[in-house]
């Protein structure tokens, strides 16, 4: 199991790499495959920052009545 400072540090770290990509994103032809393969590579980084998130704030509560 991860600590709360391992996982909020890869949170940071993915972070930094979304913010590289968003960059080359940026500088990248919006018809090109390297623009597609960027924003593939976006929204799982997102993704991952997602459920590490939810893992530091982990609902409570029952999902079922």
């Amino acid at each position: 199991m991860r600590t709360e400072n391992q996982i909020q540090s890869k949170i940071n770290e993915l972070t930094l790499q979304k913010k590289s990509l968003l960059t080359r994103l940026e500088a990248a032809r919006p018809e090109s495959t390297l623009h597609d393969s960027l924003n593939a590579q976006l929204l799982r980084l997102e993704d991952m920052m997602s459920m590490l998130e939810w893992v530091l704030n982990e609902p409570s509560g029952s999902y079922h009545m």
